[in-house]
């Protein structure tokens, strides 16, 4: 088990960053095992954060150490670290922009060859603004968020940052969390080929696969 901070499908391959002082990492994964077949370690002052694969490379947060890594997504060597005057908390793209939580409701939009923002939103439902964005994917047009402590996905309208739903996972938090070590909901990834989409959380034995319900 990992304290998963984020969670990127790529090409049949897993990847995933996880965090904590000491612990923090960047994994691939054999999905059908669990078993890591690629392992990058950070120093113990490096707390890790989300990521994502965007054209050949993987981009992960830090927490507070304002700092951005992109590594090669063949061999997890490292290319650049890039300075980033926000904590880290998730991150996916759209197809041209990288797109950064730092736990507030705003979410930025970046570009990844300069890392300068290209635009900022603000989250919000019909109570008002949603802060606590934490690990983020990118499914159809819409991005998906972990909010920090809650059993739910916040489902964002990329253009104008309005909620559009929620994905209700109480259920299955609350059977794995039968096993007191597991921690918070926290990990998204999808899919696009073969439309899947699966979940899971800080110290959770499992990836689940989940499907949507329309009705």
């Amino acid at each position: 088990m990992a304290y998963t901070q984020g969670l990127v499908y790529d090409r049949g391959t897993v990847y995933e960053g996880t965090g904590l002082y000491g612990k923090s990492s960047l994994r691939r994964i054999d999905l059908g095992t669990g078993r890591v077949t690629r392992r990058f370690n950070h120093k113990r002052e490096i707390f890790g954060e989300g990521i994502t694969v965007f054209h050949n490379r993987i981009y992960q947060l830090t927490w507070q150490n304002n700092l951005i890594f992109e590594f090669s997504r063949d061999d997890f060597s490292l290319k650049r670290t890039w300075p980033f005057d926000k904590e880290g908390w998730g991150v996916t793209h759209d197809g041209e922009h990288l797109i950064v939580s730092d736990g507030s409701s705003s979410l930025y939009f970046l570009d990844p060859s300069t890392m300068r923002t290209h635009r900022v939103i603000e989250v919000y439902d019909h109570v008002g603004p949603l802060s606590k964005l934490n690990e983020l994917e990118y499914v159809n047009g819409r991005i998906y968020a972990n909010v920090y402590q809650q059993d739910r996905i916040a489902i964002i309208n990329p253009e104008n940052g309005a909620v559009n739903g929620y994905l209700d996972l109480s259920g299955l938090v609350s059977q794995v969390r039968s096993n007191r070590r597991t921690g918070v909901l926290n990990g998204i990834m999808y899919d696009s080929v073969n439309d899947r989409l699966w979940v899971t959380g800080k110290l959770w034995p499992s990836i689940f696969e989940i499907r949507l319900n329309e009705n």
